[in-house]
């Protein structure tokens, strides 16, 4: 810990030290830095009283890793990660699925987390960064679910021809890259899939909403403010840490697009 604070400390330094006009700008990158900064010690304290295992929401039991290849690691252990799109979640499980595609599977929190969660599917998770796809085949290995789940690199807009005529979920979250790769004139088996898409701005969100509400039921999910049942040793801390806790680190809104076919 005492590194990592004297690397945060360096850190807030060097920013200062480059100010040549400070404005609000600069104030909020040093406040996100501090942020990051708390969090992972924040972290640090989740694994010493719970290892790396999330304790809440869809995936409570699942093992996870101790650090994470993107994103936001801790509101993932305390199962908010994410809390709006639970519910959807739950229905598609419901609803039965034959397959998921989760394009942009990081270490695998939704591959290896909806694996769990769905016994009878199989999925295919695919990544570009080669640790990733490490992580999740590791991941994977750790939690029972290997012979499920497929790991790939490349993935192609016509890719989702492949899985014509199956009950398909597919996660997206390719870091702007969505209008790239839905494509329904390259692949018209995308009319009969479930999506749920993170759009990284407000462009690319009108662009797929246009592409899909032919063929499906369309619906934005925003960001909200997370309840979570935290555990005692996180209660007992100020309120600050609390929020810090189940912070996502997004800097921008970056709404979902749930869609489900029509006449489904």
């Amino acid at each position: 810990m005492g590194q990592l604070t004297a690397a945060a400390l360096q850190r807030v330094r060097d920013t200062v030290a480059a100010w040549q006009d400070p404005g609000p700008q600069d104030l909020n990158e040093l406040l996100r830095l501090l942020g990051f900064w708390r969090q992972q010690m924040l972290v640090n304290t989740y694994l010493v009283h719970h290892g790396p295992r999330i304790i809440g929401g869809p995936f409570e039991g699942m093992e996870y890793v101790a650090r994470a290849t993107e994103g936001a690691l801790l509101p993932r252990l305390l199962g908010t990660y994410e809390a709006e799109l639970h519910p959807h979640l739950e229905a598609f499980r419901q609803e039965g699925v034959d397959c998921i595609v989760d394009v942009g599977c990081a270490e695998g929190y939704y591959a290896v987390g909806l694996a769990r969660l769905m016994p009878e599917v199989v999925v295919y998770a695919y990544d570009l960064d080669p640790n990733a796809r490490e992580a999740c085949g590791e991941l994977a290995r750790r939690n029972g679910v290997a012979d499920r789940i497929v790991i790939r690199e490349l993935f192609r807009p016509q890719d989702f021809q492949t899985f014509a005529n199956q009950r398909v979920l597919v996660i997206m979250d390719v870091e702007g890259a969505e209008t790239e790769l839905l494509r329904p004139d390259l692949a018209p088996a995308l009319a009969g899939m479930r999506l749920v898409v993170e759009t990284h701005s407000a462009g690319k969100l009108l662009a797929v909403r246009e592409r899909f509400e032919p063929t499906h039921h369309v619906q934005r999910i925003d960001i909200e403010g997370k309840v979570a049942d935290l555990p005692p040793w996180l209660r007992e801390l100020g309120h600050l840490d609390q929020l810090l806790a189940v912070w996502e680190w997004r800097g921008i809104p970056t709404p979902w697009l749930v869609m489900r076919p029509r006449g489904r």
